[in-house]
């Protein structure tokens, strides 16, 4: 098949790769300028560097709307586009362009979780499973008809650096099946039930604040959502950032105002979290490790010498 590919960071480094390791004639890459954002500088394989290494045409675009590289595209007669974490949309007279249109390989299980950062959401939300979905693209974002789709289960104490890997080394299969089943015309895009979808917003450091009032077992996803090398989960503590890197719900329940350093739990310490913590009925969020603002890491007991005090949503 003649194809463009459009993509960036690893996941669109891991179905280029797909495309050359599966013979398909590369006719050109169009790839994101580096990025100082924070969650666009980690999973950062550059798609630039291996086009250029295989003597592939690259173009480095913001926005795919300049007169340039849609003329560049005409002149391809391309079979296929392949789109993997392009960050802005495409439109019609780029992905109708091809004679088999564009597919998308999103890392989702659509219909949900259409949009941005979809494996922190779908953690913080406690789903039971995550995975990749190749879909043909349509005028609406990640709303295609859903042509090949893989799910791994989400474990009881996975991260999203765990989902991540997991879920990348299903790029390159899956994209390899999905332009096979196009290729061979037996593809039958499924129309995805709208019902079920849901868009998600890109993060931002505002959603990376605990909310104390959260009951303890959601704020242990949002820690884990948040792992290292994301950017943590954060409270201040005296004024200062403080990031919790690494927490679980504890054994006890705690009673008392959400927020409130409490008490020593075998090696952690437990902040009294939850919208009915007033009750005494809830556990908390037992904190193990924490990172202050200069970037030091400490463990929990290290940190908090003395119990008392609160970590809040502001300096």
């Amino acid at each position: 098949m003649r194809v463009a590919m459009f993509g960036y960071q690893t996941w669109g480094h891991r179905t280029l790769k797909a495309l050359l390791d599966a013979g398909h004639d590369v006719a050109l890459v169009v790839t994101h300028p580096p990025s100082e954002n924070a969650y666009e500088r980690i999973w950062s394989d550059s798609v630039a560097d291996l086009a250029q290494e295989n003597g592939i045409r690259t173009l480095l675009r913001t926005r795919p709307d300049d007169a340039e590289l849609q003329t560049e595209l005409k002149a391809a007669e391309l079979d296929l586009i392949v789109a993997n974490n392009w960050r802005t949309w495409l439109p019609p007279e780029i992905f109708e362009l091809p004679r088999h249109g564009t597919l998308n390989v999103h890392d989702s299980l659509l219909p949900a979780y259409a949009g941005f950062s979809p494996l922190i959401w779908a953690l913080i939300n406690g789903e039971p499973e995550v995975g990749v979905t190749a879909h043909m693209m349509n005028a609406e974002l990640d709303a295609g008809g859903i042509v090949a789709q893989r799910a791994v289960a989400v474990g009881p104490r996975d991260t999203a650096t765990d989902l991540f890997h997991r879920t990348v080394e299903l790029i390159e299969p899956l994209t390899t099946e999905a332009i096979r089943l196009i290729e061979s015309g037996t593809a039958v895009p499924l129309p995805q039930d709208r019902t079920k979808a849901s868009f998600f917003h890109k993060r931002a450091r505002r959603d990376s604040l605990i909310d104390w009032t959260w009951p303890a077992e959601d704020i242990d996803r949002l820690v884990r959502a948040q792992s290292d090398p994301y950017p943590n989960a954060f409270a201040y503590h005296r004024g200062q950032e403080l990031r919790i890197v690494r927490a679980s719900v504890s054994e006890g329940h705690y009673g008392g105002t959400p927020g409130r350093i409490f008490i020593r739990e075998g090696d952690g310490v437990v902040i009294v979290a939850g919208p009915e913590s007033r009750r005494g009925h809830s556990p908390g969020l037992l904190v193990d490790r924490v990172r202050t603002a200069d970037g030091t890491e400490l463990a929990a007991a290290d940190y908090f010498t003395t119990m008392g005090g609160y970590l809040t949503d502001r300096p």
